[in-house]
C-alpha cells in the first residue's frame, strides 16, 4: 500500500540537499567550534557562515541569532527568562488563547508564580482584535508573545500592526514564527519584532535545531548554564552538521521558490474543496474568511464524523493527516484552538481534521486523499443512518 504524507505542519521530510550537506559536515568538519586548533576553526567557520544565512533570512544581525534545539526551547527561554529579568518592572504578560503548548505551558507555570497572564481571544478566523491588545497593554506589561501563524488552522496574525502597538509600550514583542517561516517573508526590523522563534524541521531541515532571534538591545539571562557558547547566551556544544543543514534548507527557499510553494498550496486547497463539494461531502473550513493564511494548512470540519474515526480510517487507507497539533496527537484532549474560536460545545471541536501540504505533495496525492475521505465519510454516515 502506498503511504501519502499530508501532515507537514507536524514535521517535514529532510531535503536531499540538506542530507548531503549534513553528511559532509559529519565526515569532514567534526571539530568542536569552541576549540582553537585547526579542526575547531574549521567548525567555527561553518558556524559563522550558517549563522549569517539564518540572520539574513529575517533581516537580522548575525550576533542577534542564538542557536537552540528548536522553537520549544526558544519559546521557553523568551518567556521564562523575560519573567526572571523584568519581574521588578511588572508582572503582566500578554499572549493568545491559541498559542502552541510551548508557550501556554510556561505561561501556566508563571501564573502559579504570581504573574498576570492575559490570554487574548480570537475571532472565528483565528485572529486577535488589535483593540483587545491595545486595551490589555499596561505600564506593567513586560512581554507580548503572539504567534505569527497558527499550527492548527493556519491563521496569520497582523504582526506588523502588533509590532507597532507593542513598540509604543514598555513591553518586549516576541513571535513564534515556526509555521510561517519558510512561507512568508519576515523582516524583524520592519515589523519591530524584538524576539522570534524558528525550528528547522518545519522547512525540510533537521530536527532538534532552531534559532532564537533576540534584538541586540535585549539581554536575556542564559537559559542553559555550562559553557560559554553562543556568546554566553546558550550553553552546549553547537551541532555543526545540523546548523549547516538548517542553513542549506534556508538557501533552498529563494523568494521565487517560496512564491511557487504558496501558489501550489493554494491550488491544493482549492482542489480539496472542489472535489469534496462535487462528492456531496458536508464540510466547512475552520478559519475560512481570513485573507492572509499560512498557506500549507487546511483545517476542515467534516460534519457528522468524529476526528478519531477520520484519523484512524485515513491512516489505515495510507494517508497521514492530523487532528490538530502534533504535540497533543497522542491524547484525546480537544483542540484548544478550535475551542477558542468556536466554543467548547461546538461540534467542530470533535469533528475536524488538519491537512498540511509540503514540497513533495502532488495533485495526484490530493485527488487520492479526497477519494479516500469521501469513501470513509459516506460509509460512516450510512452506518449511523442504519442504526437510527
Amino acid at each position: 500500500m502506498e503511504h501519502i504524507y499530508l501532515d507537514n505542519a507536524a514535521t517535514t521530510p529532510i531535503a536531499p540537499e540538506v542530507i548531503e550537506t549534513m553528511t559532509t559536515q559529519m565526515t569532514q568538519d567534526f571539530g568542536n567550534a569552541s576549540s582553537t586548533h585547526f579542526f575547531g576553526r574549521q567548525a567555527h567557520t561553518v558556524l559563522d557562515t550558517s549563522r549569517h544565512i539564518l540572520a539574513q533570512s529575517i533581516n537580522a544581525k548575525d550576533n542577534d541569532i542564538i542557536l537552540t534545539s528548536g522553537a520549544t526551547e526558544s519559546n521557553n527561554m523568551v518567556i521564562l527568562q523575560t519573567a526572571q529579568k523584568r519581574a521588578n518592572e511588572g508582572k503582566r504578560i500578554i499572549t493568545t488563547a491559541i498559542e502552541h503548548h510551548s508557550v501556554l505551558k510556561p505561561m501556566a507555570y508563571l501564573e502559579s508564580q504570581g504573574f498576570d497572564v492575559v490570554y487574548l481571544p480570537v475571532n472565528a478566523q483565528g485572529v486577535i482584535e488589535l483593540a483587545d491588545l491595545k486595551a490589555a497593554l499596561t505600564p506593567e506589561t513586560i512581554l507580548v508573545t503572539i504567534m505569527m501563524g497558527n499550527n492548527e488552522i493556519g491563521s496569520h496574525m497582523p504582526i506588523h500592526e502588533i509590532g507597532q502597538l507593542v513598540h509604543e509600550s514598555n513591553a518586549w514583542f516576541h513571535t513564534d514564527a515556526t509555521q510561517a517561516y519558510g512561507l512568508l517573508d519576515i523582516d524583524v526590523q520592519e515589523d519591530q519584532i524584538d524576539m522570534l522563534s524558528v525550528s528547522a524541521h518545519k522547512i525540510n531541515g533537521p530536527k532538534q535545531i532552531g534559532f532564537l532571534y533576540v534584538n541586540e538591545a535585549i539581554h536575556l539571562p542564559s537559559f542553559l548554564m555550562g559553557g560559554e557558547q553562543e556568546k554566553k547566551r546558550r550553553a552546549g556544544t553547537e551541532n555543526i552538521p545540523a546548523v549547516a543543514g538548517f542553513a542549506k534548507a534556508i538557501e533552498l527557499l529563494t523568494p521565487a521558490v517560496k512564491a511557487e510553494h504558496r501558489a501550489r498550496y493554494a491550488g491544493f486547497k482549492q482542489q480539496v474543496l472542489e472535489i469534496l463539494q462535487a462528492n456531496g461531502i458536508d464540510f466547512e473550513v475552520n478559519g475560512a474568511g481570513s485573507d492572509d493564511m499560512v498557506g500549507h494548512v487546511l483545517n476542515m470540519w467534516v460534519k457528522g464524523v468524529s476526528t478519531y474515526v477520520l484519523q484512524m480510517n485515513l491512516d489505515l487507507a495510507g494517508f497521514a493527516i492530523s487532528g490538530g497539533s502534533a504535540c497533543t496527537a497522542g491524547d484525546l484532549e480537544p483542540s484548544h484552538v478550535l475551542i477558542a474560536m468556536y466554543g467548547e460545545d461546538s461540534p467542530r471541536v470533535a469533528e475536524s481534521i488538519r491537512i498540511s501540504f509540503g514540497v513533495e505533495t502532488t495533485e495526484a496525492d490530493v485527488t487520492a486523499f479526497c477519494a479516500a475521505l469521501t469513501k470513509i465519510v459516506q460509509k460512516n454516515l450510512a452506518k449511523q443512518a442504519g442504526k437510527a
